[in-house]
């Protein structure tokens, strides 16, 4: 399940994101991919333990983790603290699927599914786009700065090189509740179902129904 999550930063907090990683050093971005990656790697990323970086991912992570279609499509339980990649001129990053665990001394996570938030115009780059492999074909993302897509970390995917300019976003992996991904779009799909029902007809026997089915589903499909 591809979800696009409009507007999570502000035209104001775009500016204060860019301004803050204009200050931050940027190194090879080989140094956090795993053995298959690094292969085909080719960025740069924003130095962990930065002096800004604090500061930046409260400010790219807070209305992240309250948007209603994260929330509801990623039924999160432990999510990351992001990664800042900039691409110039030449830089992509080739087909690769995402390691399944990562973290370090702060604990590790599984990384269910993968969001890569758009710090930056489409206009201020050409190429770059992220080209995600499903069973339908390739999707091309490419989206307005400030805007976010979510899918599924298990998906073979890639950055299509840069050909002029510069793109910048930050990437953030999530472990859900729910590992299985086709069981997270069906209870995404429900639950949109059910939130419709709960503003049209609270008082419905069908709304009592689907909204059980929807929490038991949750319940009986949940890891803790």
């Amino acid at each position: 399940m591809l979800l696009h999550l409009k507007s999570i930063l502000t035209p104001d907090q775009l500016q204060g994101a860019r301004e803050m990683l204009a200050r931050v050093k940027f190194v090879d971005g080989k140094a956090s991919a795993g053995l298959a990656a690094a292969r085909v790697k080719n960025n740069q990323e924003a130095e962990r333990g930065a002096q800004d970086l604090a500061r930046l991912d409260d400010l790219v992570m807070g209305d992240l983790v309250r948007h209603p279609v994260y929330r509801a499509g990623a039924l999160p339980l432990k999510v990351a603290a992001p990664f800042y990649a900039r691409y110039v001129p030449g830089m992509r990053y080739g087909d690769h699927v995402d390691d399944p665990i990562m973290g370090g001394a702060a604990g590790l996570y599984r990384t269910d599914i993968a969001i890569t938030i758009f710090l930056n115009d489409p206009g201020d780059y050409d190429g770059g786009e992220l080209v995600i492999h499903t069973a339908f074909g390739e999707n091309k993302m490419k989206l307005p700065a400030g805007d976010a897509v979510m899918y599924p970390a298990s998906s073979r995917h890639r950055v299509a090189e840069v050909t002029r300019g510069e793109r910048l976003v930050a990437v953030t992996w999530v472990q859900s509740l729910v590992r299985d991904p086709a069981r997270r779009e069906l209870l995404y799909g429900l639950n949109l179902a059910r939130e419709k029902l709960l503003a049209d007809a609270p008082q419905a026997e069908e709304t009592a129904q689907v909204n059980a089915a929807y929490v038991n589903l949750v319940r009986m499909w949940s890891e803790l």
